[in-house]
């Protein structure tokens, strides 16, 4: 049986991954009690404990966190921002590297991608390995996010019975959101894109739209290149699928919300040379918790999908 440990368990990342292991006898959770959970002393000894410990924490407490960890066994996932380009740790969206799959099963510490990353990551690195755009090219990244993705403070704002409900609004309007690097990072651009993330009255769901002009990165591709890099680039996992049949309408943000799938799509106006791909996913399921399930099922010799919802 293999011990886990999920330091932040009461957060909002934290909760949905106990919910999806807490059923599962193959593993046996830590955990502490309240007077405990913030107490550096017994976090400590349960993160060497664990075969594995997740990291459900803001970033300086991630960082501290792994600092906590003395032995060279216990497997680290982490899923904050806090080493998601940090030298001497695995990127954990193992399905867009050609060899991702057997590092990610070796690796000791692994930093999951963020929610709005793994979308545009998922739709871009394919086309950027095949040179269909180049690595110079300056991209836009257009995104929503149910409001659960900011956390308790943020579901505390949006569910509050005294005030009118915010529809829609837009974030990260000084330009440096944290989840850029390990965008630009990880798809290997020269450029950072210019992100445009959103928040709406949805709980859960999310949807990465980055917009295409032949024209303007000098592409050759058509629609049909385009689906068919990607339809190839994961046609060996079983959660990122390419929705070739999706008739060109309405895509709600709830499209994969409460699943742990990720699913992407791309439509074109041939005459124009205009495509615009999207990603759909849960921020809390392949978006957070059902890539930290994931990635656990990985490292302890599992199949990925077990216990994941498709």
């Amino acid at each position: 049986m293999t011990t886990v440990f999920i330091d932040g368990a009461h957060g909002t990342t934290g909760l949905e991954i106990v919910n999806r292991l807490e059923a599962r006898s193959e593993f046996a959770l830590i955990v502490l009690d309240d007077h405990e959970r913030k107490n550096d002393g017994a976090r400590r000894e349960a993160l060497n404990d664990a075969d594995v410990a997740i990291l459900c924490l803001p970033d300086d407490a991630a960082r501290a966190a792994a600092a906590m960890v003395e032995n060279d066994r216990t497997v680290i996932i982490d899923a904050s921002s806090a080493h998601r380009t940090a030298p001497g740790w695995t990127f954990g969206f193992h399905e867009i590297f050609a060899d991702g799959l057997g590092t990610l099963r070796s690796s000791r510490r692994i930093s999951n991608p963020g929610c709005y990353p793994t979308g545009f990551l998922a739709l871009i690195k394919p086309l950027i390995d095949a040179a269909i755009i180049p690595v110079s090219s300056l991209l836009t990244v257009n995104a929503v996010s149910g409001y659960s993705g900011g956390g308790k403070a943020m579901i505390a704002e949006f569910e509050a019975s005294d005030q009118a409900a915010t529809a829609w609004r837009t974030y990260g309007l000084n330009l440096a959101h944290k989840h850029v690097p390990e965008m630009q990072r990880h798809a290997g651009l020269t450029h950072p894109p210019i992100f445009s993330p959103s928040v709406t009255n949805t709980y859960r769901g999310m949807i990465v739209e980055v917009p295409l002009s032949a024209h303007a990165f000098a592409m050759t591709a058509d629609h049909n290149r385009i689906a068919a890099t990607l339809e190839r680039a994961y046609s060996h996992t079983p959660l990122v699928n390419l929705i070739s049949d999706y008739a060109p309408a309405d895509l709600a943000i709830e499209h994969a919300a409460g699943s742990d799938r990720l699913d992407l799509f791309v439509f074109a106006n041939v005459s124009t040379g205009q495509f615009r791909m999207v990603a759909a996913l849960d921020n809390l399921g392949k978006g957070a918790a059902g890539a930290c399930v994931q990635t656990l099922n990985l490292v302890t010799g599992y199949p990925e999908t077990t216990g994941l919802r498709l």
